[in-house]
């Protein structure tokens, strides 16, 4: 039975106000939650129902409460939450760092959720770990974030930091997704490189323009006005990959 008090603290984490208040977020649906609980995040509380309570191993320090599927769904975020809802501690602060021979993605001011969650499970799916994003990108701890990158999210680190500093700071490419770029297709990755994507509606700033070093495109062969944002992460994540697996 899922308390007055409870509901009223779950529902209050769905505001970004109360989440950095509280330092916790949520986390939904049962994939999502048996991700997070085989992380090293740290879980404070689980709302489940009897089923996932009795299917999964579950720490003996978290405290458990048996909730309806209706339960669930009436307090959390999504229409159809099959099974649990989680409540987990945010990380510490540590400090950005990243070696010459791995990948970065930088996002200038992405503001959908549902983009950022998916980038992030783009990012894990080409093996990039972690992700730059500038102060006005949307909140990493957002549900609608965590819901739309399917569990990623445990396993990709996002920084929120002002890009200009760390960009001009970096002694790799900072690849740019602008419209008068090289033809991705024919750009010859380096080992390691940051990938800029720019805003939904703007594209990337003028100040942080600047401290691109290759300007990269996707080449249109329709009629299409532009690509998603994160559809266009996707496509550059990919050439990437063949760049640095094709032989010499």
């Amino acid at each position: 039975m899922i308390s007055k008090t409870t509901a009223k603290f779950i529902k209050s984490l769905q505001l970004k106000k109360y989440r950095k208040e509280e330092q916790s977020f949520l986390v939904e649906g049962k994939k999502s939650v048996q991700e997070v609980l085989q992380s090293d995040f740290e879980v404070t509380m689980l709302l489940a129902t009897n089923d996932f309570i009795k299917d999964t191993i579950i720490p003996e320090e978290i405290e458990i409460i048996e909730a309806s599927e209706k339960d669930l769904e009436k307090i959390g975020t999504l229409k159809s939450n099959n099974q649990a809802l989680a409540v987990v501690k945010m990380k510490e602060d540590k400090r950005f760092t990243m070696s010459s021979s791995e990948y970065v993605i930088a996002l200038d001011d992405i503001n959908d959720p549902g983009n950022l969650g998916t980038i992030i499970r783009i990012a894990d799916w080409y093996g990039i770990s972690k992700v730059l994003a500038s102060p006005n990108t949307a909140d990493f701890y957002n549900p609608k974030v965590i819901s739309a990158s399917k569990g990623s999210f445990a396993r990709v680190d996002v920084w929120y930091k002002d890009l200009s500093e760390v960009l001009s700071d970096v002694e790799v490419p900072v690849y740019g997704a602008l419209l008068d770029g090289e033809n991705v297709h024919q750009v010859s990755f380096s080992k390691g490189g940051i990938l800029l994507m720019g805003n939904e509606a703007h594209g990337i700033s003028a100040e942080i323009e600047k401290m691109v070093t290759s300007k990269i495109t996707i080449p249109a062969y329709g009629r299409a006005e532009s690509l998603n944002v994160a559809m266009a992460t996707a496509i550059i994540c990919d050439n990437v990959k063949r760049s640095l697996s094709a032989p010499l």
